[in-house]
């Protein structure tokens, strides 16, 4: 906030002159500071690094001083304060001095008012602003003539303010452009770095009359109505499913009455005859689609791919069998016959199982060694097996 609480300090050149500064413990986040007297013929004014002090009179600026230093209010300086010494060198003639901070400040903004936004897909939307932005006082007379002489704003957050509507405009016109240019609402998630930059590249044409430079547009949000927002998570997840919009529907009934402890007849008879009617129908529809995909499925044949309907069992091209191929029959185990009881039973017993005789020495191929539990010749060199 701006105040008049600091007492200018006593000294100067002339009898009566006062030297006026800007104490640091009055700056804080104030932009300006009123000196709360005005300055006459022969006052000191001092101007630090990140100041500038502005000298006003019947509603304009005169002149400004940008440079830090000391500086009298004598014709000695008339080169830096030009004909703001004419206006105060009489007795009479006085001028008040606006001391500007020349630092960056921050500021929030936020739409009071929706922003109708007129979309293709879901008509008109109301959309609503939020985020921050990040300024500075680029032309000290130009601000103070704007802000001060015709605003008559004199606090940071009569000025803030201000520029709070200036970059709700702003950014209102950008997504104006935007449109035209074929943006939708379901692209502003992913568009909000260009809403951005397009909005800080035509600032300059906005502020640079207030005298403002806007250096930075950040955390900027737009809010979409709720049922604006949940269409478009619905087609969102349309998109990831491959369905269109009856299907989505039908498969959330469906999932709605599987979740139904009390079953679909229950459900139905307390909600009414409408209510049933509509599941019914839903259902109904679920089925014809399952039926028409079923219908519509085919697959190729092996033989000459031609592309045949699902549960054919012969190609009408060739005439190959469409049966899966049966599974290739498990290999017989060799048996050999017990030499007490003559029972056949596995080679790879080692007892016989009815009287429990123990099962002859596996024959081996006199030539590769290769296990030969039946037949008369090895069945990896061919040699014969006594």
């Amino acid at each position: 906030m701006v105040t008049n609480q600091p007492v200018p300090q006593k000294g100067g050149s002339l009898i009566g002159a006062t030297t006026v500064a800007w104490e640091d413990v009055y700056k804080g986040g104030n932009v300006m500071w009123r000196v709360p007297r005005n300055i006459r013929y022969g006052d000191n004014i001092v101007v630090r690094e990140d100041e500038s002090a502005v000298f006003f009179r019947d509603g304009k600026a005169l002149s400004y001083i940008t440079q830090p230093g000391r500086f009298a209010l004598t014709s000695l300086n008339a080169g830096i304060l030009g004909n703001l010494i004419q206006a105060i060198s009489g007795v009479r003639q006085e001028a008040e001095v606006y001391y500007l901070q020349r630092r960056i400040f921050d500021g929030k903004f936020g739409s009071a008012e929706p922003y109708v936004f007129r979309d293709p897909d879901f008509g008109l939307v109301n959309l609503r602003l939020f985020g921050e932005f990040r300024w500075k006082v680029a032309k000290p007379d130009l601000f103070i003539n704007e802000f001060v002489g015709t605003f008559g704003a004199v606090t940071t957050d009569q000025v803030v303010g201000r520029l709070r509507d200036q970059v709700v405009i702003l950014v209102y016109n950008t997504l104006g452009k935007l449109k035209d240019q074929g943006m939708r609402v379901t692209d502003l998630a992913g568009q909000l770095t260009t809403i951005e930059q397009a909005v800080l590249g035509s600032a300059p044409q906005h502020f640079d009359p207030f005298g403002i430079e806007l250096n930075q547009l950040q955390g900027l949000s737009v809010s979409l109505p709720d049922d604006v927002q949940a269409a478009i998570d619905t087609r969102s997840k349309m998109g990831v499913l491959g369905v269109n919009y009856m299907q989505y529907q039908a498969g959330q009934a469906m999932t709605t009455a599987a979740a139904n402890p009390s079953g679909g007849a229950g459900a139905l008879a307390g909600a009414g005859v409408g209510l049933g009617a509509g599941l019914g129908m839903g259902y109904g529809m679920t089925g014809a689609m399952q039926g028409s995909m079923q219908q519509g499925a085919q697959s190729p044949c092996p033989k000459c791919g031609t592309m045949i309907p699902a549960g054919s069992r012969f190609c009408p091209s060739c005439g190959q069998s469409m049966a899966p191929p049966a599974p290739p029959a498990a290999a017989a185990t060799p048996t050999i016959t017990c030499a007490k009881c003559s029972t056949p039973f596995p080679s790879t017993a080692k007892f016989c199982p009815n009287c429990g005789t123990p099962a002859p020495a596996p024959r081996a191929c006199p030539k590769c060694s290769t296990p030969v539990p039946t037949g008369k010749f090895c069945p990896n060199c061919g040699t014969a097996v006594p």
